[in-house]
């Protein structure tokens, strides 16, 4: 048996004096607990300015309140209440098993009320009803004005640590006030059998004191050197042993005996302050010398280590109380007065909790001014409507999934009802991980070693950016799944994807919330026809199925004799549907630890909670971020990222550009867009920067530096990836919601697709696509657009491109839409032209590769505000291939999609111009 358990088993419990988020989020604590080390936990102002001041562990909590423009008062309170109820709810188990006899976790109330009696009734009342939690534990100081509220608190219910006690005489002060408290409620008729209190005496500072003034003595006598020095050390455990001696002879009087027929607890002598200051003493010396039933002793964690290695239990507090009541008096007739000696101990622990209290409340403000002053002008505009949406009760019409958040429209307000089943997504998601795991061993034990996903949008985006932050996890004992998407119709790609898929070990997983998408359609004949070949009838177990249920994809599933079907929330849009099986099956093929991933989209799923105060909400702060930046002309949200999370962006382009880009509103995600200087970053511009190792550190502080926002999102891990999914989604309903656009809808991708159908039918039955006369022809190309003066004049391809981009006008962002392979050579040449275009113009640039845009960016195209430039490059592939049972090649799918986006783009009257190359001159254009 360790020196814990036996010293719980002498009645005496461990309380841990200490409190940290990390202890919290990490599990540190619960494993104590668990392990029965601890039994309850007491918290002060120094130990939460040293958790606080001294770490980033709060920091991404810090971050909504600042920019909610709250004080740092109240910024602690939330943090502090944050800490206590995660605290209590880990002991909770504990305090119903020994039926409200341990399990306490104790919050103190605001130091600076120390000398105020009815602040601290007041403060008191406000924590408990706070914190709102039975094993909840009011700390307020034994000061004679602490006293009056100690009686009070009890009387109304609160359980009471009465802390700062130092003296003999004080110490029976505050046991009259628990018992004035307990009567005074017996005597209103209320309970008392659940009202626990503690009286936390201090104990070692006592030493540490009286030690100094007898070296002192001793140095100044040296003739009773010896008779002096063998007082030290002694006074400390010689005041908490007549302490415990009054403890017993209250707890046994006529006067407690009423109130225990009543059910009242006894109120247990806590010893606090136990850590040896003094190395010459044991380590554990105020532990060993104080144990005794119906005792506690709260220990800092070193003590608790030390006490666990080498503590030795005995029921010492009942030894030598003749031999402490003679060590006080040995020390009073060497003239140290003990009132005095306490009567400092307390002026001193009041003194020194206030002051880590305002070096607390100053250490937040400093942090406070860090997170907002990137802000700039928005601060103020930000923090008023964080306040605004507090008094809409903004998260709980959310959660109540109010549609006139978003639109007043019926048709609109149906499409939202049936749209918010993300937001339980992760509670919904932990319940599935036994069986989404034992898919994936089953896929493992079957002997696959790769999965080509077939998507495009919300179902391609979440799983590809899991795959290149996460990588290749492991699966049971082995190697997790190697997974790519496949979310291009360029013929390129398509033979790219078929290549690196090895016959007979790839699982292919047909990913469709509509179960019709053309592309994914087409790339399900194209494998299913190989497959077929392949595997004869047995070609159904190298396909899964994502959809939701009752689509065609569904059926064909069932009729094909699929591996598996998995049915999706169809209350889930597919831009907001990473954290349900469109993300987790590809999740945990990969190999994901989808307990770890989950939990933490679920605990911040539960910081976005409509009980969570608005100016907490990581996601509807950064929500009023967005749409507040908006409505002030900064409407291209440009990401930043270290390069953990480089990937990020492409998930966040469509969920902003689809949920915000429609009524002639929206906000433009610029994603790995080349840096700049930041001279060439205009007033437009909003920088978000998902920052993990601070590579960008220093480029952040010149944008700053120039005047432009930027909000800073600090990441700790790769897990921090599906909570950052759903802060985001929670952040651009928020900001849709501000800017007056229907989060949920597309109202403008259908035009696009409309336009392809007919540019197909036509082909089907003409065997050719019908393309615009060339508005300029000439080396490498040909250039399809609106009227644009001066187009006539020109006399080469770049020459084009630069009498486009003559006519951008202030506050555009000129996009660049490339029907070309997505492969790292386009992408490295495409960036060139980008950053070129961007210091011609100073203005913000985008990329994206067609089709794949289309499902991303290509609502905010149309739909959005008229202030996006569209350069349009096709090109001619060399390679073709056929669609099985279509009647067309993957090369005309493609070239029908262009024409189609085109065609739609110039029926809203955008500035679009197309470049087509021919004879596979694409680096000759993008090179230039």
């Amino acid at each position: 048996m360790n020196a814990i358990d036996q010293l719980h088993r002498l009645g005496q419990s461990i309380w841990y004096d200490n409190i940290q988020r990390k202890l919290l989020e990490s599990g540190e604590l619960k494993e104590m607990i668990d392990r029965g080390e601890i039994r309850g936990v007491t918290s002060n102002p120094s130990i939460f300015n040293n958790a606080i001041s001294k770490s980033t562990d709060y920091d991404p909590a810090l971050i909504p309140m600042a920019w909610a423009g709250w004080s740092a008062e109240d910024i602690f309170y939330q943090l502090a209440v944050e800490d206590i109820q995660a605290a209590a709810d880990l002991f909770s188990p504990l305090y119903e098993q020994t039926n409200g006899g341990d399990g306490y976790v104790s919050l103190e109330v605001n130091p600076f009320l120390a000398r105020d009696t009815n602040g601290t009734i007041e403060e008191a009342q406000r924590l408990w009803e706070r914190v709102s939690r039975p094993n909840l534990m009011i700390k307020i100081p034994a000061t004679k004005e602490g006293l009056p509220a100690i009686t009070a608190a009890l009387a109304r219910g609160i359980n009471v640590n009465v802390t700062l006690i130092f003296s003999l005489d004080r110490y029976v002060e505050v046991m009259d006030a628990f018992l004035s408290g307990l009567e005074q409620r017996a005597a209103a008729g209320l309970p008392i059998d659940r009202i626990a209190s503690v009286a936390s005496f201090f104990v070692s500072r006592l030493d540490t004191k009286i030690d100094a003034r007898l070296a002192k003595m001793a140095k100044e006598n040296p003739n009773r050197s010896a008779e002096i020095n063998a007082l030290a050390g002694k006074a400390a455990i010689a005041n908490a042993r007549l302490a415990y001696h009054l403890f017993k002879a209250t707890f046994s009087s006529e006067r407690f005996a009423k109130l225990e027929t009543l059910g009242a607890r006894f109120q247990r002598p806590l010893w606090a302050s136990t850590s040896t200051k003094n190395p010459a003493y044991r380590d554990v010396i105020y532990i060993e010398e104080l144990i005794g039933t119906r005792s506690i002793n709260t220990v800092p964690p070193q003590t608790l280590s030390a006490f666990k290695d080498h503590g030795i239990v005995r029921n010492s507090l009942e030894e030598g109380v003749h031999d402490a009541w003679k060590t006080l008096a040995d020390l009073e007739g060497l003239g140290i007065s003990l009132k005095q000696v306490t009567d400092e101990l307390e002026e001193e622990g009041v003194k020194a909790f206030a002051d880590a209290f305002e070096a607390l409340l100053h250490s937040i403000t400093s942090k406070v001014e860090v997170i907002v002053r990137p802000l700039g002008s928005l601060k103020e505009k930000i923090a008023n409507r964080i306040a605004r949406l507090e008094k809409e009760q903004f998260s709980a019409r959310m959660f109540s999934h109010d549609p006139t958040l978003w639109t007043l429209d019926p048709d609109g307000q149906s499409e939202v009802r049936k749209r918010l089943g993300w937001l339980q997504a992760p509670e919904e998601g932990l319940k599935r991980i036994d069986e989404l795991q034992a898919f994936a061993l089953e896929c493992q034990k079957a002997g696959f070693t790769h999965a080509l996903l077939l998507g495009m949008g919300g179902s391609s985006l979440a799983p590809e950016v899991m795959r290149l932050t996460f990588g290749i996890g492991k699966i049971g004992e082995g190697r997790g799944l190697d997974l790519r998407i496949l979310d291009s119709t360029d013929p390129v790609q398509v033979a790219a994807a078929k290549r690196w898929a090895p016959a007979g070990k790839t699982l292919f997983i047909v990913s469709s919330k509509s179960g019709t998408t053309g592309e994914i359609n087409a790339f399900f004949d194209y494998f299913w026809d190989i497959s077929v070949r392949r595997h004869g009838k047995r070609a159904g177990k190298y396909f899964i199925a994502i959809t939701d249920p009752g689509t065609v994809l569904e059926k064909i599933a069932h009729e094909r004799s699929f591996r598996r079907i998995f049915p999706a929330n169809p209350e889930v849009g597919g831009r907001y549907s990473a954290l349900i099986e469109f993300g987790l099956v590809p999740a945990a093929l990969l190999g994901i630890d989808l307990s770890r991933f989950l939990q933490k989209a679920h605990n911040i799923s539960r910081q976005c909670l409509p009980e969570i105060p608005v100016g907490r909400n990581p996601g509807v702060t950064l929500g009023a971020i967005f749409g507040e930046a908006a409505l002030n002309g900064k409407d291209k949200l440009t990401i930043l990222s270290d390069p953990e999370f480089w990937s990020f962006g492409s998930w966040l382009e469509q969920l902003i550009a689809e949920s915000s880009g429609k009524i002639g509103k929206g906000i433009v995600p610029v994603d790995i867009e080349p840096l700049a200087k930041p001279s060439l970053y205009k007033s437009d511009r909003l920088f978000v920067y998902l920052r993990k190792n601070g590579s960008l550190d220093d480029t952040v502080k010149e944008i700053i530096k120039a005047g432009r926002p930027v909000v800073t999102l600090p990441m700790s891990d790769l897990y921090d990836l599906p909570a950052e999914m759903y802060r985001w989604e929670i952040a651009i309903a928020t900001a849709c919601s501000i800017i007056g656009v229907n989060a949920f809808d597309q109202p403008d991708v259908q035009d696009a697709k409309t336009r392809t159908l007919a540019k197909i039918a036509e082909f089907r039955e003409l065997k050719r696509l019908k393309e615009d006369v060339p508005a300029w022809e000439g080396e490498g190309g040909q250039v399809f657009g609106w009227n644009m003066p001066g187009l006539n004049g020109a006399k080469t391809l770049a020459d084009v491109v630069n009498i486009f981009l003559a006519h951008a006008r202030t506050g555009d962002y000129i996009a660049i839409n490339a029907y070309v392979p997505r492969n790292e050579q386009n992408l490295k040449r495409l960036q060139r032209l980008r950053k070129m275009i961007q210091e011609k113009t100073e203005l913000a640039t985008t990329l994206g590769f067609g089709p794949r845009f289309l499902h991303s960016t290509g609502q905010l195209h149309k739909g959005g505000a008229d202030n996006g430039m569209f350069l349009e490059i096709t090109y001619e592939c060399s390679k073709d291939m056929d669609i099985p049972n279509q009647g067309l090649s993957f090369g005309v799918l493609e070239r029908a999609q262009a024409l189609g986006d085109l065609e739609a783009l110039r029926a809203r009257n955008r500035r679009v111009i197309r470049v087509h190359l021919t004879n596979g001159k694409i680096a000759d254009l993008i090179s230039k």
